[in-house]
C-alpha cells in the first residue's frame, strides 16, 4: 500500500522536533511548531479520508528482474502522487509471485480477481504466462498491462482489455531486415528458442525477408532446456552449411550459453555475420561481462531511448535506493522504464476516468460452479480501458502513445558489440531507413535508404573492419557436386569417359570454361564431377531431368552444354551464359542451277518489273500530254498517238528518243524519269555482272515454310529442347532424331524422301560444330530463333552464382576462351563462308521506292501548272477581242505584220495537219487568212500564240 506523502511528512517533522528539541526552552517557539506540525497532520489526514484507493495487482516472477521492475512502479506512483498530490484517486498495488511458470501467473491473476477484486493488473513478465490471464481480465472486463512481454501473436487475441506497454518483437522486423539490405545477404539462418517468445517473430520475420529476396533456408530451434552438448551439436550442423549469417532471438539466459559455445567452436571469427534482437541487447546489463567479450563484432538492434534529465535523475535514485543496500541487483533497464511508464499511465488513466464504483457485479451461478464460472465483473473497467487508451505522455522510456493497445515503436538504435559492451553505429526509422543520425526538428522526408555507408565505424567477428560476403564453401563438408551429363553425339562439348577402375574422365568445352571460371574465383571451391547416368554408362534422362536433380539436391551444381530455358529457370538458377545460342536449321547446298534462258531477269524482281512498267507507261503518258497541243511529233491520228505514248516511253529506258520536247513542264518531267531510269539501269548491270560472275552454290531449302508447305521431313537431337519448339510448327510423325553428328549428316544425304530429312533444327553451337566438320556439303539458313546460350546451373539463390557470373564475364573477354574454342570447336577460318557463295538476292522495289516517289511528284506538278495555264489562258479568250486577239487596225510596221502572219499561217497549218508554205509578203492578206480559218480555230490560236510566247517560241 502507498503511504502519502503529506501524512508521513507530517509524522517525520514531528519525530524530527522531539529528537532535536528544536523549542530550545521557549514557550511561544514550542506552540507554534506544534500548531503547525497539527495543521499539516490534520490536512494529510484529510486528504487520505477524501481520496479513493484504486486497487491494482502485479504479477511478477520476484526474481532479480521482478524486484527491480516492481520498484520501478513504485516509485513511479511515488513520484507521480507527490507531483500531484491533489488528486482524488490513488493506486494500492498488492503484488503475487507467478513463480516462473504460466500456471502460477494464472493461479495469481485469479487471486487478485476474485478475491481482491482489483481493477487492473500490471504484469506479467513472459508472453507464454499472458494468454490465460488475458482471458481472465476480458471475461472480468478488467486491463491487463504488460510491459515485458512482447510476443507479436498476443495482439491476435483481440482483447480489448489487453494492453501491451512495450514493444512487440515484430517491431524491429524492419530495422533487421535494413541491415541485411545494406550488406547485401542474401541467405540468413534464425535461431531461435523453442517459446513463444522465440516463436512470435520468425513468421514477420520470414516474410519480410521474403519481399527482399532474402531467403531463410533453415530455422534453427533451441530448447530453453538443452544441454551444453545439445547446443554444440546444433552449432556444428550450422558450421557445415555455406550460410554464415545468423540472426539469434532469445532471451538472456540461453543466449549466454548459445555465445559462449559458439566462441569455443570458433564461430565468432572471419566471415561470420552475427545479428541480434532487442530481447538480448536490451538485457546486456544482466549478462556477464565474459559472455558479452564472447560477442566481439555482434550488430544488434534495440529501441530508442532518450538521454532525457528525468531519466538520469531516476536512475540515480534507484541506485541510490537500492544499490547501496544490495550491489547484486540488477539496474534499471528498459523494462524498468516501460513499468514505470506503465504504472504511470494507469494512475492517470484512474483519475481521468473519475472512478467511483469500484465494486464487482456479481454472477448468477450454482452452488456446484468453478472459480472461473463465479468471476465477477468490474463495473469501473469499461471507463478505465477507455481512459487508459487514450493517455499519451512523454515518460522515462519516450513518448508513451497506444493505438489499438499497442504501444506505437520509437526509432532502433543499432548497436557494435565492441570491448565491454555495445556501441551505436547508426539508426532505423520506419520512414527514412538507416541514417546516421536523428533529426527530430526536420519535417522533410527523405527516400527511404538502406545504405550501409549510414552506418558509422563497424568491428566484425574475428576483429575484421570489412564485412563479410555472408557465405564460405563449408571446409568441413563435401564437395560441390557438380552433375555432367552423358552424350552419345557432339562430345566435343562435354565428353565423359569410364576408365578401367571404374573412375571417370570429363573434359570437352562447357567443362574447361568451368573449370576456367572456378580457378579465376578469389576463393577455392573443392568441387567432383557426377556424370548423369546409369549403371550401364548410358545417359539417364534428358537435360530437363538433369537440371530437375538440383532442384531435388542431388547435385549442387550442373556443368555442360545446358541451354537457359524459362521454365527451367523456375527451379534453378543459371548464371550468365558463356556462349550465344539460338536455334536455326542446316540444309544441303546444290550448285545454282538458275543459269538459264530467264536469267535476265533475276537481278530486279518481279514487283520492281511491273512497277518500272506501269511508270513507263504513266510517264509517257503524261509527256503525251503536255505536248500534244504544241507539238506536232505528238499529233496525228490517235493510233499514232497511242503508239508514240509507248514507243517515247520505253525509248527513254535505253535514251533512245528522237522527238524532241517542246513543252518546258514536259522538259522537267523528263530529267527527273531520266534520272530514275540511270539508276534503275547502272544497279540491273551491277546485280546482274554479280549473278554472272560470283554465285556458285544455294541451298536446297530457304525457309520453314518450304519445308511446311511440301510436307518433309526434319531432323532434331534427341536430347534438345529443340524437339518442343518443332511440334509448334511441325506434325510429330514428320520429325526424326538423332544422336551424333555422323547420324546428322546421314540423314540428311539421304533426303526427305529416301527416309533422311530435308533439314536438321539444333542450337547454334552445335550446328557451327557440324558445319566445321561438314561445311562443303551443308549451310545454315533461314531465321535464328532466340535462345539465351548456354550457362552453369546451381540451386535458388546459390550464393555462387553472382561471383561465377562474374567470372565467365573476366574469361569471357580474355584470351583463355579462344585458347578453349579453338581446342574443342575448331579453326573457324578452314571452313569458307558460304554466306559468300550464295547468289546475290534481287533487287525489290523497296530499294527504289524514293526514285518512283520523285518521278510521280514530277509529274503530277507538271500536269498540275500545264492546267493551270490552260485555264487562264481561256479565262483572258473570254475579254473583248480588242484585247484577246490580234488588233488588225493597229497601225504597226510591215515587219511586225508580217511576223505576225507567219505566226498564225504556221498554226494554221498545224490545225490541220498540213505542211508550211512560204509566208506572203503583202500584210494586207491578213484578213484573208482569217477568214479562211474555222470558228474553233479562232478561239484556239490566241491560246496557243499565248503558250507559244510563255514557252519562248
Amino acid at each position: 500500500m502507498i503511504i502519502f506523502s503529506n501524512l508521513k511528512h507530517a509524522k517525520f517533522c514531528q519525530k524530527d522536533m522531539e529528537k532535536k528539541n528544536t523549542c530550545n526552552g521557549n514557550p511561544i517557539l514550542c506552540i507554534f511548531f506544534y500548531l503547525l506540525i497539527t495543521l499539516n497532520v490534520f490536512s494529510a489526514k484529510t486528504a487520505t479520508a477524501q481520496s479513493i484507493s484504486v486497487k491494482v495487482g502485479v504479477v511478477l516472477d520476484m526474481d532479480a528482474f521482478g524486484r527491480m521492475t516492481f520498484t520501478c512502479i513504485s516509485m513511479a506512483l511515488s513520484d507521480f502522487y507527490a507531483t500531484n498530490n491533489k488528486y482524488r484517486t490513488r493506486l494500492e498495488l498488492t503484488s503475487r509471485d507467478s513463480k516462473n511458470d504460466a500456471v502460477g501467473a494464472a493461479a495469481a491473476g485469479l487471486d487478485l480477481l476474485k478475491n481482491l477484486k482489483v481493477q487492473a493488473i500490471i504484469g506479467p513478465v513472459y508472453s507464454s504466462q499472458a494468454n490465460f490471464l488475458i482471458s481472465l481480465g476480458h471475461k472480468a472486463h478488467v486491463p491487463i498491462i504488460t510491459f515485458s512481454a512482447t510476443s507479436p501473436s498476443l495482439s491476435s487475441l483481440r482483447s480489448p482489455y489487453f494492453i501491451q506497454a512495450t514493444l512487440k518483437d515484430s517491431s524491429q522486423v524492419g530495422a533487421i531486415v535494413a541491415i541485411i539490405q545494406a550488406f547485401g545477404w542474401r541467405e540468413v539462418v534464425t535461431i531461435y528458442e523453442n517459446t513463444e517468445f522465440g516463436e512470435g517473430i520468425i513468421p514477420f520475420l520470414t516474410d519480410a525477408l521474403e519481399k527482399v529476396n532474402v531467403r531463410v533456408p533453415y530455422r534453427s530451434v533451441i530448447q530453453t532446456s538443452a544441454t551444453d552438448d545439445q547446443i554444440l551439436a546444433e552449432l556444428y550442423k550450422l558450421m557445415a552449411m555455406q550460410i554464415r549469417v545468423f540472426i539469434v532471438h532469445m532471451l538472456n539466459p540461453l543466449a549466454s550459453r548459445l555465445f559462449t559455445k559458439v566462441e569455443q567452436l570458433g564461430m565468432m571469427s572471419k566471415d561470420y555475420a552475427w545479428i541480434i534482437t532487442d530481447g538480448i541487447t536490451n538485457d546486456l546489463n544482466s549478462m556477464d561481462p565474459s559472455v558479452i567479450a564472447s560477442m566481439l563484432g555482434v550488430i544488434g538492434v534495440k529501441p530508442y531511448v532518450p538521454n532525457t534529465k528525468e531519466l538520469d535523475d531516476f536512475i540515480t535514485r534507484y541506485n541510490k535506493r537500492v544499490l547501496q543496500s544490495n550491489p547484486k541487483a540488477l539496474g534499471v533497464d528498459i523494462y524498468g522504464q516501460w513499468a514505470y511508464d506503465s504504472a504511470i499511465a494507469l494512475a492517470m488513466a484512474a483519475e481521468t476516468a473519475g472512478l467511483k464504483n469500484l465494486t464487482y457485479q456479481e454472477t448468477n451461478i450454482s452452488t456446484n460452479s468453478t472459480d472461473l464460472e463465479s468471476l465477477g465483473v468490474s463495473l469501473s473497467g469499461p471507463e478505465l480501458i477507455q481512459a487508459l487508451s487514450n493517455i499519451t505522455f512523454r515518460g522515462l522510456a519516450g513518448d508513451f502513445r497506444l493505438v489499438d493497445g499497442q504501444l506505437q515503436a520509437p526509432p532502433y538504435e543499432i548497436v557494435n558489440m565492441v570491448g565491454p559492451g555495445a556501441r551505436g553505429i547508426g539508426y532505423w526509422t520506419k520512414e527514412n531507413g538507416i541514417i546516421n543520425k536523428l533529426d527530430f526538428t526536420s519535417s522533410s522526408t527523405n527516400v527511404y535508404s538502406t545504405s550501409k555507408s549510414n552506418l558509422g565505424p563497424t568491428i566484425w567477428p574475428g576483429d575484421e573492419s570489412f564485412p563479410p560476403k555472408g557465405w564460405v564453401v563449408p571446409t568441413r563438408g563435401k564437395k560441390l557436386r557438380v552433375g555432367v551429363p552423358v552424350k552419345a553425339g557432339f562430345t566435343d562439348f562435354v565428353r565423359v569417359t569410364w576408365n578401367s577402375d571404374n573412375s571417370t574422365t570429363v573434359e570437352g568445352y562447357c567443362i574447361d570454361v568451368f573449370n576456367a571460371v572456378m580457378a579465376a574465383l578469389p576463393y577455392g571451391v573443392p568441387y567432383e564431377y557426377i556424370p548423369f547416368a546409369t549403371p550401364d554408362h548410358k545417359i539417364a534422362g534428358d537435360y530437363n531431368e538433369l537440371v530437375y536433380q538440383v532442384y531435388l539436391g542431388n547435385y549442387d551444381a550442373v556443368a555442360g552444354d545446358v541451354t537457359i530455358l524459362a521454365n527451367r529457370s523456375q527451379y534453378v538458377d543459371f548464371t550468365l551464359p558463356y556462349t550465344e545460342s539460338g536455334v536455326s536449321m542446316v540444309v544441303p547446298i546444290q550448285d545454282d542451277k538458275s543459269k538459264n534462258t530467264w536469267l535476265v531477269f533475276k537481278p530486279l524482281t518481279w514487283e520492281l518489273w511491273f512497277t518500272t512498267f506501269i511508270f513507263c507507261v504513266v510517264v509517257g503518258y503524261f509527256v503525251w500530254i503536255l505536248e500534244r497541243d504544241i507539238n506536232a511529233e505528238f499529233g496525228g491520228s490517235p493510233l499514232h498517238q497511242l503508239g508514240m505514248i509507248f514507243w517515247f516511253a520505253f525509248s527513254t529506258m535505253v535514251f533512245a528518243h528522237r522527238e524532241r520536247v517542246v513543252s518546258n513542264y514536259a522538259r522537267f518531267l523528263l530529267i527527273i524519269w531520266l534520272l530514275a531510269v540511270f539508276v534503275l539501269a547502272q544497279s540491273y548491270s551491277a546485280s546482274l555482272t554479280s549473278i554472272l560472275t560470283i554465285q556458285k552454290v544455294e541451298p536446297t531449302v530457304t525457309d520453314i515454310d518450304a519445308l511446311i508447305r511440301n510436307k518433309d521431313y526434319v531432323g532434331y537431337s534427341n536430347t534438345s529442347f529443340v524437339f518442343g519448339f518443332l511440334k509448334q510448327h511441325f506434325d510429330a510423325s514428320r520429325l526424326r532424331s538423332f544422336k551424333s553428328e555422323e547420324e546428322m549428316d546421314e540423314l540428311l544425304s539421304k533426303g526427305s524422301a529416301n527416309g533422311g530429312i530435308a533439314a536438321a533444327f539444333h542450337e547454334i553451337p552445335y550446328i557451327n560444330l557440324f558445319l566445321g566438320k561438314y561445311c562443303s556439303k551443308y549451310m545454315m539458313v533461314g531465321l535464328t530463333y532466340k535462345a539465351e546460350g548456354f550457362g552453369f546451373v546451381f540451386p535458388k539463390d546459390s550464393p555462387l552464382v553472382p561471383d561465377v557470373s562474374r567470372e565467365i564475364l573476366n574469361v569471357a573477354e580474355g584470351q583463355k576462351m579462344v585458347e578453349i574454342e579453338t581446342t574443342w570447336l575448331g579453326d573457324k577460318t578452314k571452313c569458307p563462308d558460304l554466306n559468300s557463295l550464295l547468289p546475290p538476292k534481287s533487287l525489290g522495289f523497296s530499294s527504289f521506292k524514293g526514285l518512283f516517289i520523285m518521278v510521280g511528284i514530277a509529274g503530277a506538278l507538271a500536269l498540275t501548272f500545264r492546267f493551270w495555264h490552260i485555264y487562264r489562258s481561256r479565262a483572258h479568250s473570254a475579254e473583248p477581242e480588242s484585247k484577246n486577239w490580234i488588233c488588225l487596225g493597229d497601225e504597226r510596221t510591215a515587219q511586225s505584220q508580217r511576223d505576225e502572219l507567219h505566226q498564225l499561217l504556221k498554226m494554221r497549218y498545224e490545225l490541220r495537219g498540213g505542211q508550211q508554205g512560204n509566208l506572203p509578203e503583202n500584210p494586207n492578206e491578213l484578213p484573208a487568212i482569217r477568214a479562211n480559218l474555222h470558228e474553233h480555230e479562232l478561239h484556239e490560236l490566241p491560246m496557243r500564240f499565248n503558250n507559244r510566247d510563255e514557252q519562248g517560241n
